[in-house]
């Protein structure tokens, strides 16, 4: 039922025919590094680059036979090539994880690109919301009890800063996995040289691999998907804010409630924060891919295969997933029903209690000691809770019982909105940190910065210092104290 929330444009990312597409690719890219460096003859790489990605049915038809997915999409390609004779260098000294873990690689970078996207539309459907309640008065509520007046614009800045920081991890998460593993069976680069890996990636918009064996280890991956939990469980915190606000009983926010839509079928004056509802219980799902894909970091000695059944069903379902809430969220806070005489009406349910502590500080202020004046408040609060009556009223009372002399004008004061609301709502200097992770001395901008597309080519890596580049070679050094690069690199190696 996956696709009951599946989006098109993030469903091809992670569909059959686009994985053996991006094989394709994978597998042309390093032909092509290997020709150009004497590797393979060079007029097989226009036969094998203009040969179209094999049909899932033609894989998985090959595939009932071999048992393997990575031989059954090289048979079924193979058999497309013209002439025959070409495609007996695809593959050429790779094995089935060089081909399947860069792939993967540029599966993550398209869908976190999607990602990214969708939250920065978040993000400034947030912050347009915000500024534009940045004056509707609420009560504030800690512990589910009121507590002081805010504005709403605040809450959505909370969250729009939540969503503004989750973004920002993904796109470090996304940066780190962006990694081509292409050194042949454990990591040695003995069948394939180590500047074919670099020219492939460099092809493809990705890094080599730091270091890899038989896979690059999962650490990256497992961030990753990390990075999609906190994302969606932000968009559900903002739905949980959305489900209280719509209780019968508050009454101050409310979904969308389109033309023809049914809350029930027993009760129809229902009107159900369904979609709310929904996002809360799809970031359980999100969460739960977290722990299955972080155990697939430690795999048995060089690999193991234990976590390649978890990422076919995990990293689509948190990608596709979080999409989806990111989606949704957006499209709920754009069209939020928002009741600022609801608000407003709460605020002065408890007879003026919300003003207890600004009433505390004054009293303080006026010279009290902090626990008379505390004693005063609290017991004139608990008065006026249980006998329905008006705050200001009751603590008058006490106060002329005790002999204590209030200051009326100063309460005056104190006992406003105005007075805990200040300077609630970010600056527009905050909110410009909000767009686009920097802060900038100018006034709010247009809706979000115009970003450059994603460059596919990563910058080139300083050279290390010489203590690290002795370091890296100690550590490629193989039991027999020859280089692993060298001797893949040796004139008779490929004589």
């Amino acid at each position: 039922m996956l696709e009951r929330y599946a989006l098109p444009e993030i469903s091809r990312v992670f569909s059959d025919e686009h994985r053996f597409e991006l094989w394709r690719r994978v597998e042309t890219e390093v032909l092509r590094a290997q020709a150009a460096l004497g590797e393979v003859p060079e007029w097989v790489v226009d036969p094998v680059g203009r040969t179209p990605a094999p049909p899932p049915e033609a894989v998985a038809a090959c595939e009932a036979v071999t048992r393997h997915d990575v031989i059954a999409f090289l048979t079924a390609w193979s058999r497309r090539v013209e002439p025959p004779e070409a495609a007996a260098y695809i593959h050429f000294g790779m094995t089935s994880s060089d081909l399947v873990d860069t792939a993967l690689s540029l599966q993550l970078v398209e869908a976190s690109d999607i990602l990214l996207r969708k939250a920065d539309t978040l993000v400034a459907v947030l912050r347009d919301h915000g500024l534009a309640h940045r004056g509707t008065v609420r009560v504030g509520r800690t512990h589910g009890i009121h507590g002081e007046p805010t504005v709403w614009g605040h809450r959505v800045a909370d969250f729009a800063f939540a969503v503004a920081r989750s973004r920002d991890r993904l796109r470090q998460a996304a940066d780190a996995v962006a990694v081509a593993k292409l050194s042949g069976p454990v990591g040695t680069y003995s069948s394939i040289p180590a500047p074919v890996e670099s020219r492939a990636a460099a092809a493809l918009g990705l890094r080599p691999a730091d270091t890899a064996t038989q896979v690059y280890l999962r650490d990256n991956v497992a961030a990753w998907v990390n990075a999609l939990t906190v994302l969606a469980t932000v968009c559900e915190a903002i739905a949980v804010e959305i489900r209280h606000g719509q209780r019968t009983e508050v009454g101050e926010l409310s979904e969308r409630f389109a033309d023809g839509q049914k809350g029930s079928s027993a009760m129809p004056h229902k009107r159900n924060p369904v979609t709310s509802e929904r996002i809360c219980g799809l970031a359980r799902i999100v969460r739960a891919q977290a722990v299955p894909v972080m155990e697939g970091i430690a795999l048995w000695h060089e690999r193991d295969i234990s976590h390649s059944s978890v990422e076919r069903i995990a990293l689509p379902t948190a990608a596709v997933l979080t999409d989806y809430l990111l989606h949704a969220t957006a499209t709920t806070m754009r069209d939020l029903v928002v009741d600022k005489e609801r608000m407003s009406a709460n605020v002065d349910l408890t007879g003026g209690l919300v003003y207890s502590s600004t009433a505390l500080l004054a009293l303080i202020a006026d010279g009290r000691p902090r626990e008379q004046a505390y004693a005063l408040v609290q017991t004139s609060a608990r008065q006026s809770w249980q006998d329905r009556l008006p705050w200001r009223d009751v603590l008058r009372r006490q106060a002329k019982e005790l002999d204590i002399a209030l200051n009326e004008e100063l309460l005056d004061r104190c006992c406003t909105p105005n007075t805990t609301c200040v300077a609630s709502v970010p600056s527009s200097t905050a909110w410009r940190r909000c767009d686009d992770g920097h802060a900038r001395p100018h006034a709010l901008p247009a809706l979000h910065p115009r970003r450059q597309p994603r460059r596919r080519v990563q910058t080139p890596r300083p050279q290390p210092a010489a203590a690290a580049r002795a370091a890296d070679r100690r550590a490629r050094t193989d039991l027999c104290g020859q280089s692993c690069r060298q001797r893949a690199l040796r004139p008779d190696r490929h004589g």
